[in-house]
């Protein structure tokens, strides 16, 4: 990998905050996979686009949940604060993103597994507008979908980790849509 490569950039400063949260967790030896969590979490997208982001989930506190195709599904809310960068017509840009995104997920075997799928659809706002060299969105307030697949593991399934993907676009409600897509690894620390 070369010097100049994305995750190559940015790894000093995910490590870091990995460490930060891997060393706290003794702290929260009454977690489980199903409270709330605080999380980091890197993507890539096409024309060296890069997203770091920190946040939270929060179990809906109605204690919804529903069996279906062989699980048990739940829902969180996702909060998050991310910035994305690339390339622009004067070097690096940086948008600031703020959104939040209510998730069901599916705990397969039962509810038991320490496998889960996810799916989630919210809302963000981007400052200050994204915009590249490659694309321009013409909103900041934007959709967020995203797919997502992980397991949790610890003596009470307190770390979690996700593959995700996850599309941003307006939805068509202004042009241009040029729209982003994300591959995104998390790691969140239940409480």
């Amino acid at each position: 990998m070369s010097p100049d490569h994305p995750l190559h950039r940015c790894a000093p400063r995910l490590a870091a905050c990995a460490l930060a949260l891997l060393a706290s967790g003794p702290l929260y030896a009454q977690a489980s996979a199903d409270s709330p969590s605080l999380y980091l979490q890197a993507g890539l997208a096409r024309q060296d686009t890069q997203a770091f982001a920190i946040g939270a989930t929060l179990p809906w506190n109605n204690g919804w949940q529903k069996e279906w195709w062989g699980g048990v599904v739940r829902g969180h809310w996702d909060f998050y604060a991310s910035q994305w960068q690339a390339d622009g017509a004067t070097g690096r840009v940086h948008s600031t993103v703020l959104g939040v995104s209510p998730t069901l997920r599916l705990r397969h075997g039962g509810g038991h597994s320490a496998w889960f799928t996810e799916a989630g659809l919210g809302i963000n706002y981007a400052s200050p507008r994204y915009v590249t060299l490659h694309k321009a969105f013409s909103t900041r307030f934007n959709f967020a979908s995203h797919l997502a697949v992980g397991f949790n593991h610890g003596t009470q399934r307190q770390h979690e980790w996700q593959l995700r993907i996850q599309h941003t676009s307006n939805g068509g409600v202004k042009k241009p849509n040029p729209g982003q897509n994300f591959v995104q690894l998390r790691y969140a620390l239940h409480f």
